[in-house]
């Protein structure tokens, strides 16, 4: 199953994609992508639909329908640093022993095709093509063999970062990750039983028509069940909160020299089943 909020910004309402990838209304049907609705029972009650039978959306998800964030309101968006070997190395940093922790303002939250816009005064503005985890059901200390019992589905992030807030300009990482617009997520929300093995999934990013970044879910350190146990072990984990869990090699920052964003750039990111997202790269106002 395949989920999605659609709409203008602000505004956007929950749907199911059908067979042949039409948008069909849910909003009669629960009220939003967050919280409750993305409980297992909540799940099994929309798979359970005939999207033939639910409204039929105008337009084309992704092209002249525009699709929100998939998930609404998270209550946390929790991100994993270094999580692939080969990317820590081209960033020069050692391999993590366990996982680095930090995260994403949720009003960084932005849907797979919005516009991007530079921060004032950005020099360093990267992007990195993830796997998403959104939660199901909450928790803490959950252990690791029943981790994914606790995962509602997954979906394409974007985990957009100023390299230079970041890293370069004291404390922690969050204030380069947190930008608004810099957590395009989506198109949709893709169930487990829909996701195929997330432990072995091709990731790719190109900019402006150059492929950056190609590589695998198969190469992650940490996978996704040994990151939910541990994030859980310092917070309760809540329905509707995102993980975004690494990206592969191929950012800006490990090009030499250094490729960042600029005004007019095109990113177009994807992963297998879970969708594309394209951003174009505006200047701010």
């Amino acid at each position: 199953m395949k989920l999605v909020r659609y709409g203008d910004k602000g505004s956007e309402k929950p749907g199911m994609l059908d067979a042949a990838g039409r948008v069909r209304d849910l909003s009669a049907v629960i009220p939003d992508l967050a919280g409750e609705s993305l409980s297992p029972g909540s799940l099994r009650r929309l798979a359970a639909l005939d999207p033939e039978t639910l409204p039929l959306v105008e337009g084309a998800p992704q092209a002249g329908l525009r699709l929100g964030s998939c998930v609404a309101r998270p209550p946390k968006f929790i991100a994993i640093g270094l999580n692939f070997a080969d990317h820590a190395a081209e960033t020069g940093a050692p391999v993590p022993k366990e996982p680095i922790v930090f995260s994403k303002w949720t009003s960084c939250l932005a849907g797979p095709d919005d516009t991007v816009v530079l921060p004032r005064d950005s020099v360093k503005t990267d992007w990195e093509v993830e796997l998403g985890v959104v939660i199901g059901t909450g928790g803490s200390y959950i252990p690791e063999a029943r981790a994914l019992d606790h995962v509602a589905g997954y979906c394409l992030v974007n985990d957009i970062s100023e390299r230079e807030w970041q890293a370069e300009r004291g404390g922690t990482w969050d204030k380069g990750k947190g930008f608004d617009g810099f957590g395009p997520v989506g198109p949709w929300l893709v169930t487990p039983d829909e996701a195929g093995d997330v432990a072995d999934l091709r990731m790719w990013c190109e900019v402006s028509g150059e492929m950056m970044q190609d590589g695998s879910s198969k190469t992650m350190i940490f996978k996704v069940p040994e990151i939910i146990t541990y994030v859980s072990r310092f917070l309760t984990l809540e329905p509707g909160d995102i993980i975004t869990t690494g990206t592969p090699p191929g950012v800006g920052l490990g090009k030499t020299p250094p490729r960042f964003l600029r005004a007019g750039d095109v990113m177009r990111l994807g992963i297998d089943g879970l969708g594309t997202q394209t951003q174009k790269v505006v200047a701010a106002g």
